[in-house]
């Protein structure tokens, strides 16, 4: 018992090891972490035999997988869900469908395979892996880009397909087989277990969360979060339906719960650490010997394979309507068997559908195209054409909070990090998908969406807001934003962003609540540190501000009734040299109030 514990200890150190090791290096060479995590389970199990059971890791570190559908379907309330439903059962479906009958009419021309192994083969190397793909799309940010929520649609109807395709094994089993199995008994069971699952989720576990959380034991919050997923998954695989069905089904039903946000943060670092042991497991699983064996089928069926789904899959998107970069994107995220083929081909060999060596051959298939999916990713954006702004779904799902700002810029960046900093709830919207999915990197939560139409920023929550915050950094995109909530929401106050004086003069004529020269502080700050640095005395530097200040608003007021030219001989049109603000007299040590200042804004 001592041995096999150490045994343990001494896996758990060499991944571990190999996982702070390779997915850095991975990361910082730009292949990604999870061919990083992949590359240390092929050294450290096939290369160098020191873990040789990893199909038995591989089996449990499944659960980073069940763990990451939890996650996603707590990200997906019920109405979000049913938006995508064209896309799921449209897009996705044809996608399975199509590809699995091109890929099966392939096998039985070539391999000489039976029907049964060909449709079996077919539709397993059609499903593209749900792991690899969004935790690729993860690591970019761009999970909520169109192209994202896109490709998470054809990978849920792919998670979902797993079932009819699980059970065709026993039906496509040959009369030897013994598979014992009854469809119409595992169908009432599937569908009991599901109607169980949602009564659960709907009516008992919100009461016990919130009695958990009235005993203030943190440690039984984690494990309550922990009981929920592996409950939901292990019901769904008792029911004959797959485990990330069951967590994904289980994170959807608690979406709108008041315990989603502590359930994410709970589930989190399990999640991480598992999901990186998964890909490392599959490494630890490749058989080398049969790669070298069929080095020559497994080079030239791969490339295919991915070739043909990319294509596939670029045709589709295509006819579904995405634009040719978006498609492009796609076909090059998922043109890769997927982590699902293990079990669906395991499964077969186990019922005689064909042999156990054309089982770890396809394996060995999966598990290359997977370790590909990085390059071929990065190869796809080489068919991307130049021109035209990338596009994001917009979704408001929780939105609605005190401060609504539109804008995420620099000057927005630091407004909302000090406003968050002060405990105020901020909504944040932008039009820039780069700065969104930059900003998704570092936490921040933004929706994708255009301020200056009436639609999102009702959908926003503007009605709701106490404040609306305007940080956008052009003059005419601003003044658009402006007069479309004054038109629409007249209740609304305004904060914003000017530009220089002309267009703080602007929205001062528009009567908005406040607005501020997106320079005029910062040049302050750095006025005061050089005054300080020229050793003027602190009185003396605060009485030089203050009086600058107060000029500047002068004008500001006079120029407001006369116009932008009006306050001072800075204004004429030959070139001038700014006076002073204090006199040059040796003795003079006060201000003069009375002169006028000139000013080089």
């Amino acid at each position: 018992m001592a041995t096999d514990d150490m045994s343990y200890y001494g896996y758990a150190l060499l991944l571990l090891s190999g996982a702070v090791i390779a997915a850095p290096l991975a990361k910082r060479i730009g292949l990604g972490t999870v061919l990083g995590y992949l590359a240390a389970g092929i050294l450290i199990g096939p290369v160098l035999r020191l873990i040789t059971n990893g199909e038995r890791i591989l089996h449990f570190a499944e659960l980073g997988v069940v763990f990451l559908l939890f996650i996603i379907g707590l990200e997906l309330k019920p109405s979000r869900l049913w938006s995508l439903r064209h896309e799921i059962f449209g897009l996705g479906l044809v996608q399975v469908v199509l590809s699995g009958l091109v890929i099966m009419a392939a096998v039985v021309v070539l391999d000489r395979q039976s029907l049964s192994a060909a449709a079996i083969i077919g539709y397993g190397l059609a499903l593209s892996s749900t792991a690899f793909a969004l935790q690729i799309l993860e690591e970019r940010g761009e999970r909520s880009t169109a192209y994202g929520q896109r490709s998470f649609s054809i990978l849920l109807f792919q998670d979902l397909a797993i079932v009819p395709i699980l059970a065709l094994v026993p039906l496509l089993a040959p009369f030897s087989a013994d598979s014992g199995g009854n469809p119409i008994r595992d169908f009432a069971i599937a569908l009991a277990a599901i109607v169980f699952l949602v009564l659960v989720g709907k009516y008992l576990i919100n009461p016990i969360f919130q009695f958990i959380a009235s005993t203030g034991a943190r440690e039984a919050m984690i494990a309550a979060a922990l009981l929920v997923v592996v409950g939901a998954a292990t019901l769904m695989e008792f029911a004959g339906l797959s485990m990330a069905m069951g967590s994904f089904l289980a994170g959807v039903l608690l979406a709108e719960s008041s315990y989603r946000h502590e359930l994410e943060a709970d589930i989190e670092p399990f999640r991480g650490i598992l999901f990186a042991l998964f890909f490392m497991a599959v490494g630890l699983s490749l058989e080398i010997h049969v790669i070298v064996d069929n080095v020559l089928l497994i080079t030239v069926a791969v490339p295919i394979l991915m070739v043909v789904k990319s294509a596939l899959i670029y045709a589709l998107c295509r006819v579904f309507g995405s634009g040719h970069n978006d498609s492009i994107r796609i076909a090059g995220l998922l043109p890769q068997a997927g982590e699902f083929g293990f079990v669906i081909f395991t499964a077969a060999a186990a019922a005689g559908i064909f042999s156990n060596a054309t089982a770890s051959l396809l394996i060995a298939i999966v598990t290359v195209s997977m370790a590909l999916t990085p390059l071929a990713s990065t190869l796809a954006k080489r068919l991307m054409r130049e021109g035209g702004d990338e596009e994001l779904e917009e979704t408001f799902e929780g939105a609605g909070s005190d401060v609504l700002m539109i804008g995420f810029s620099r000057f927005g960046q630091i407004v909302s990090q000090t406003l968050l900093a002060g405990g105020s709830e901020v909504t944040i919207i932008d039009h820039s998908a780069d700065r969104i999915r930059s900003a998704t990197k570092f936490g921040f939560k933004i929706y994708f969406g255009d301020g200056t139409r009436r639609n999102v920023l009702q959908a926003a929550g503007i009605e709701r807001a106490k404040l609306v915050a305007v940080c956008t950094h052009e003059k005419a995109t601003t003044d658009k934003i402006v007069d479309v909530i004054q038109a629409e929401f007249p209740g609304a106050k305004i904060f914003a962003r000017a530009y220089d004086r002309a267009h703080t003069l602007s929205l001062r004529e528009r009567g908005i609540e406040y607005e501020l020269r997106e320079t005029l502080e910062s040049s302050f700050v750095f006025s005061r540190k050089t005054l300080e640095a020229l050793d003027i005395d602190p009185q003396r530097v605060e009485a030089i501000l203050d009086e600058t200040r107060r000029r500047d608003e002068e004008r500001l007021q006079i120029q407001a009734v006369e116009g932008i030219y009006a306050g001072g001989d800075m204004l004429h049109v030959k070139p001038v040299t700014p006076e002073p603000l204090i006199k040059p007299q040796k003795e003079a040590e006060r201000l003069d109030l009375d002169e006028p200042a000139q000013s080089a804004e």
